[in-house]
């Protein structure tokens, strides 16, 4: 039997490998648009998902590491700023983010069950398990393929 985070692991290596291919079809010009009046663009979402990324794997490792944890909350539109990822080819930033996700589901995949219930917090907001913050991760991720127009 596969323990929740082995069922997260697997859910997320296939998710971005089907989605990394039709966004690799995508030129430029369709990735730096924005989606449309106060949206986003293709690569501004997916760096935002490398920052979603780079977050998580703190949280799923330091869970682990130090048991109950909190971590100081996000500025997710600060970070686009900084981070300007339209400026930056859509090969790399596609590759970073396919090739991170992928390393993602190999950490996850070797959690213990029995870190499941660990607790973790985020800025203010009430704890959640290590569980939650992983299955939230892929429903995050998920959420914003939707958003970019290359999942269901």
């Amino acid at each position: 039997m596969k323990s929740p985070f082995e069922i997260v692991a697997s859910q997320l290596a296939s998710t971005v490998n089907d989605v990394a291919s039709k966004l690799r079809k995508l030129g430029e010009a369709d990735v730096s648009a924005p989606l449309g009046p106060g949206k986003w663009s293709r690569k501004q979402i997916i760096g935002h998902l490398i920052d979603s990324a780079s977050n998580n794997h703190q949280r799923f490792v330091r869970a682990q590491l130090r048991g109950e944890h909190a971590n100081p909350g996000y500025d997710q539109e600060g970070c686009i700023r900084v981070a300007d990822p339209n400026s930056i080819a859509w090969v790399l930033l596609l590759d970073l983010w396919t090739s991170y996700n992928l390393y993602l589901a190999h950490i996850l995949a070797r959690i213990p069950a029995e870190a499941a219930g660990t607790q973790w917090r985020t800025g203010e907001k009430p704890a959640v398990t290590l569980q939650f913050v992983a299955e939230d991760y892929l429903r995050h991720l998920k959420q914003h393929l939707v958003q970019a127009g290359v999942s269901e």
